[in-house]
């Protein structure tokens, strides 16, 4: 029995029998190695552990020199940090002498066992001359025109009077000139101290009106019009024109009234007498501010 082409075991062609299996090729020829390529037995890669452990050694001694230069070179920059901080502190001061600086033992000693340390105090203030002269509670010298204007002579940057006549009242008004009179007493004037002094043909008369307080004698300059009259001794400014200054320090207003001897009024463009009448406003001040000086180095700091 025949089948066409294509048969169910997909073969071509008749049944008959099997074909024939291939013979398998002959296995691949490996190359052989003769003995000589084999190292031999005395040759095998053994580790020579005395090197080995000589090549240890000499790590751990490289080790232990870099340590040892590292050590070295630390503790040189920090001396040469030492050196340096210590070198500015011996001459930060520029002149202070080398005993100025305790020894370093004194030092550390002081460090390990400080001396008790007790909370700053401030020393008192010292007292102020122009606090002592601003009120009759703290200005309590005896006070006369003996007293305020004691030198016969007295020089003002070089220019020299001759004192001439020395006064006090206590009717403050009645030695006035102006309106000065009325302010004098509303302020509540307690004396008036007058001087004359002469130069060169130009005679000053400086008053001196003495207050209670500070405020009653700035007030009394404020409103004051008019001024004293001159001292007599040479007969001046009773009638022709003057020059007038006025002031005030602490509890004390001061005028002074400037002109010539032989009685004649002194011009706008005169120096003569503005320059006399401001020296001896000067010497008042210096005056006022001698005794509050002189009240300063008696009184107790603090008061």
């Amino acid at each position: 029995m025949s089948f066409g082409q294509g048969g169910p075991d997909g073969a071509h062609g008749q049944f008959g029998p099997p074909p024939q299996t291939p013979p398998a090729p002959p296995p691949a020829q490996m190359p052989v190695q003769t003995p000589a390529q084999f190292p031999p037995p005395s040759q095998t890669q053994t580790p020579d552990w005395a090197a080995l452990a000589e090549d240890t050694a000499a790590r751990d001694r490289r080790r232990k020199w870099l340590l040892l230069g590292g050590g070295v070179l630390a503790a040189g920059a920090v001396a040469a940090i030492v050196a340096v901080a210590v070198a500015r502190t011996d001459h930060g001061g520029g002149t202070k002498a080398s005993g100025d600086h305790p020894p370093a033992s004194a030092t550390a000693s002081a460090s390990a066992s400080p001396e008790p340390t007790f909370a700053p105090v401030a020393p008192p203030s010292p007292v102020d001359p122009r606090d002592l002269i601003s009120s009759a509670d703290k200005d309590k010298a005896p006070l006369s025109a003996a007293t305020f204007f004691p030198d016969p002579k007295t020089s003002v940057e070089g220019r020299t009077y001759q004192r001439a006549a020395t006064d006090d009242t206590a009717d403050c008004a009645s030695v006035t000139q102006g309106g000065l009179g009325p302010v004098l007493s509303a302020n509540g004037c307690r004396k008036l101290l007058r001087a004359t002094y002469v130069r060169d043909g130009v005679a000053v008369t400086v008053g001196v009106a003495v207050f209670d307080t500070k405020a009653a004698a700035d007030k009394a300059k404020a409103q004051a019009t008019g001024n004293v009259l001159s001292l007599p001794g040479p007969s001046f400014c009773r009638g022709p024109a003057c020059r007038l200054t006025t002031n005030a320090e602490g509890r004390y207003a001061y005028f002074t009234v400037a002109g010539y001897t032989d009685g004649k009024p002194v011009t706008a463009d005169d120096t003569a007498a503005l320059t006399s009448g401001r020296d001896m406003s000067t010497y008042a001040f210096a005056r006022i501010m001698a005794r509050g000086r002189a009240a300063a180095a008696v009184a107790p700091r603090g008061a």
